[in-house]
């Protein structure tokens, strides 16, 4: 964990368990998706910011390894960064922990793209300094 610099904590929701009571492997995703919301709120002024310049930011890929179940009522640390940085695209990398053990690991891939044309578009500058800012 010692290259993420940035985590959030999320509590296993009953909601989010099958009837064992282990979560479902779909909301690995949606985790991935509060820590890099999470993420952008804490270094690049929150997603909305990003929105209100024109642009928005699409999932390309994503991938997830899954270590160890997490349960029902399990408070999970998602450890995240950016990873990768380039032209119109970005990747963020995310380290699920419990208690310290990694659980699971993955990343998303994601690129900008202009709101009306929906093209790709370079990541600002404001946004990708603040990144930089963030992972140095």
């Amino acid at each position: 964990m010692a290259a993420f610099r940035f985590s959030t904590e999320v509590r296993v929701r009953f909601a989010e368990t099958d009837a064992q009571g282990v979560a479902h492997n779909s909301v690995y995703l949606v985790w991935f998706e509060i820590a890099r919301i999470a993420y952008l709120e804490e270094y690049a002024d929150g997603y909305p910011a990003l929105r209100e310049t024109g642009l928005e930011s699409f999932v390309l890929e994503s991938h997830v390894r899954y270590r160890q179940p997490a349960h029902f009522d399990d408070r999970l640390r998602i450890h995240t960064r950016v990873g990768e940085l380039r032209g119109a695209r970005f990747r963020f990398d995310y380290d699920v922990t419990r208690n310290g053990t990694a659980i699971a690991d993955g990343w998303t891939a994601h690129a900008c793209v202009d709101a009306q044309t929906l093209r790709p578009t370079r990541i600002p500058p404001a946004l990708a300094e603040a990144i930089a800012k963030a992972e140095s």
